[in-house]
């Protein structure tokens, strides 16, 4: 009498390999077979074959190919986004053992990764940074400056230990945390002696100026759009769009250029007196930042470190004045 062909998950625990599970990271994470087979030192026609492989055990599709070619790659079917939370926790306890079983306490490198909204970065980060460094002197830390929706996708994929950004749509926001640390408003910043920083002005005495704004698909951007909507205003289609703080502050401070930013992108310089902030009443348009991190993952001593210092921060003022808990129902854009 044969025996019963193995249901998936069944073939699945029994014939799984830290192969596949590293392929399918590698994927996830950078989005192009290409490029995993690049970061793996494999061919591309193994990783393609290592994540049928894969497929084959899970009994459904985990990745959804990009309609550009088979080496692109859109996104994780839901399947492989459950997968992908698993598959880092098993990679993370295998890196663990093997850090925990090393000779010698100097063949352990620790790192901790952080993302940062290119508007919280400035004055959230590095007063926190200065200060870990001082208790984690050998630590390696990097930080990935880039939209919130970038962020959070490299949060969920495992490249990043943290996130200082905004919450997102629910789907983003699947198997993550955010603890809310303020609200930030949008200000009009110019340059110290701009004929708009002399005196009350109005949105329409700001539209005969050049704009600067937040790129499109940003939390900002969709702020800034709703405040002139609001007045019954439309963006002005020649408005410059960057993420660049640097580019942005050069720009206004040598020109009339009037910017439209998160009050924490420029609080450094309107404390100094570098750039003005034009009296318009931006009430409704503060925003929530906060920390994000996986829900599930265990989040190492250096990063519950990190986590506390940013909390300090935001408590000692180097941001705008904290708000009370924010309410579930609230989820920005």
């Amino acid at each position: 009498m044969k025996s019963a062909p193995a249901v998936p998950s069944l073939a699945f625990a029994r014939n799984v390999q830290l192969r596949h599970l590293r392929c399918f990271v590698a994927i996830a994470q950078e989005r192009h077979l290409a490029r995993a087979a690049e970061r793996l030192a494999l061919s591309q026609p193994a990783v393609s074959k290592t994540l049928a492989e894969l497929e084959t055990l899970a009994g459904t599709r985990l990745v959804e190919r990009s309609s550009a070619g088979r080496r692109g790659v859109q996104g994780l079917t839901p399947t492989g986004e459950q997968l992908l939370g698993h598959a880092l926790r098993v990679l993370e306890a295998v890196d663990a053992s093997a850090q925990a079983i090393a000779p010698a306490a100097g063949d352990r490198l620790e790192r901790l990764r952080i993302g940062a909204l290119p508007s919280v970065a400035p004055a959230l980060l590095p007063l926190a940074l200065a200060r870990l460094r001082s208790h984690w002197p050998a630590l390696q830390v990097t930080v990935k400056s880039a939209a919130n929706a970038v962020l959070l996708d490299a949060l969920r994929a495992g490249e990043l230990d943290l996130v200082a950004g905004r919450m997102s749509d629910p789907q983003l926001m699947k198997g993550l945390s955010f603890e809310l640390l303020y609200a930030e408003p949008l200000v009009f910043v110019a340059r110290n002696g701009h004929p708009l920083a002399r005196r009350a002005a109005s949105v329409q005495a700001v539209l005969a100026y050049p704009l600067v704004l937040f790129a499109e698909g940003t939390i900002p951007r969709h702020s800034t759009e709703s405040f002139f909507s609001a007045r019954g205003l439309a963006v002005p289609p020649n408005a410059l769009e960057t993420l660049d703080l640097m580019v942005a502050r050069a720009l206004v401070a040598q020109s009339d250029a009037v910017w439209i930013t998160p009050l924490g992108a420029v609080h450094d310089d309107l404390q100094a007196g570098t750039l003005a902030r034009l009296r318009i009443q931006t009430s409704g348009t503060e925003e929530p930042v906060g920390l994000l991190l996986r829900s599930e993952a265990e989040p190492s001593a250096a990063c519950n470190a990190m986590v506390g210092l940013l909390r300090e921060s935001a408590r000692q003022g180097q941001k705008p004045k904290r708000t009370g808990r924010l309410s579930a129902s609230r989820t920005p854009l």
